[in-house]
């Protein structure tokens, strides 16, 4: 990486924050929490006409959709693209994040994804954790580590993802407060379908001239590694590694700093388990896949339908939508005890947090790896942590997408 940016560190007040008027359009604003409701529907039948839980309860003839709520019935889907399909996803992000591997089925999926993958090996794992996530952790923890307070949704959780994927990429010092701009505008895109659009062409003109210097002279860096990746003769064109540099924003950037969020407000929620993860940091492992299962980023994901087909004894016709409640299922009485209860201790269990099947989280290990970080740095740096109790009742909110809007404390 270029050691100009082991200077930098973004000033969250400074940008444009869209995530207000995104959390607002996704139901936050209030600690009103869906998984009663979600947990009665799931008790009553693993699949459902419509999508209750939003109050569609009245199927719609020429656009059928079905929401499966149940652990098994999730999987299921998930698992068998050959009768639901990841195609739709074209229609909803295609515009602004253009053709991504979001929106691919086998066996096209599989060879896209045998290139991507080649970007995230263990090797580049470890170094990138050594060399740029962990110095830049410390860095934005410097901003305030003597304060003896902060937000640190604001100050740390919702910054360091997205400037994460900025050095990854190679993105020189200069334009990183511009990708982060450009990045919280693109991921609102259900919020404001134009500003996303304009950011996304933003992007392409940040990233085009880094990409055309990389395909002349790779150098140690992501897009470096996308431009040279090649499996059975396939390489990448320039506009499907701007997609997918698209694509880390949303899939990488936001459901990091949400899911980082919603394990620190799961740990600082009960004292006893915060203090065997500080005491204990092997803990961390546990405490990261219990606090995506108990509190998933993303509650919902799409499928279509391309054959008849039945689901949870429920006969579900071609040319269907399925939602997947990944909230209703990742709380499933039928597969864990006291599901809602969050428990770092508890019997380990595969989630279904970070999906399943071919189209299982392409970056989940960096991602374990960001919150295994942060988490650690946090720990170290600010003894003593715990909720500000001048401050209000710190909540977690969100309808679709989740984590608690801030996360005050105090340390010392």
């Amino acid at each position: 990486m270029d050691e100009a940016q082991d200077t930098a560190v973004i000033d969250p007040a400074a940008i444009e924050d869209p995530f207000e008027a995104f959390n607002a359009a996704m139901g936050a604003g209030s600690d009103a929490t869906p998984y009663p409701l979600l947990a009665e529907l799931r008790a009553a039948a693993p699949v459902h006409v419509g999508m209750p839980d939003m109050g569609i309860v009245e199927q719609d003839p020429d656009n059928p959709t079905f929401t499966a709520y149940s652990y098994d019935a999730v999987r299921t889907v998930l698992g068998d693209p050959a009768t639901f399909s990841s195609g739709g996803y074209a229609a909803i992000m295609g515009a602004v994040l253009g053709r991504t591997i979001l929106q691919m089925d086998p066996p096209e999926h599989g060879a896209y994804r045998s290139i991507l993958q080649q970007a995230f090996t263990k090797v580049a794992m470890q170094r990138w954790e050594t060399e740029l996530v962990e110095p830049l952790v410390h860095r934005m923890i410097d901003a305030f580590a003597d304060d003896g307070h902060a937000d640190l949704v604001r100050h740390l959780l919702f910054g360091f993802p997205v400037q994460v994927i900025a050095e990854l990429l190679g993105l020189p010092e200069e334009a990183l407060p511009e990708f982060h701009r450009l990045g919280v505008q693109v991921i609102g895109v259900s919020v404001d379908m134009d500003k996303a659009t304009h950011a996304s062409i933003e992007l392409e003109r940040l990233l085009a001239p880094i990409l055309a210097e990389r395909r002349a002279a790779p150098a140690d860096d992501m897009i470096s590694l996308l431009a040279t990746a090649e499996h059975d003769g396939q390489r990448l064109t320039d506009e499907e590694i701007f997609s997918f540099c698209r694509l880390l924003l949303p899939a990488g950037a936001e459901t990091t700093y949400r899911s980082s969020s919603n394990l620190l407000f799961g740990l600082l929620s009960d004292p006893a388990q915060l203090d065997a993860v500080r005491e204990d940091r092997s803990l961390l492992v546990p405490a990261t896949e219990e606090g995506i299962r108990w509190e998933a980023p993303l509650l919902l994901i799409t499928r279509g339908v391309i054959r008849d087909t039945e689901l949870g004894g429920v006969p579900i016709p071609e040319g269907s939508t399925i939602i997947l409640s990944l909230g209703a299922a990742n709380r499933d009485a039928t597969r864990w005890s006291d599901a809602d209860v969050f428990d770092i201790h508890r019997e380990r269990k595969p989630h279904i947090g970070f999906a399943h099947g071919p189209h299982m989280c392409l970056g989940m290990h960096l991602a374990r790896m960001e919150t295994s970080v942060a988490l650690n740095a946090i720990f170290d740096r600010l003894p003593g942590l715990r909720f500000d109790p001048d401050a209000p009742d710190p909540y977690i909110s969100g309808q679709i997408f989740r984590a608690p809007p801030r996360l005050d404390v105090v340390w010392g």
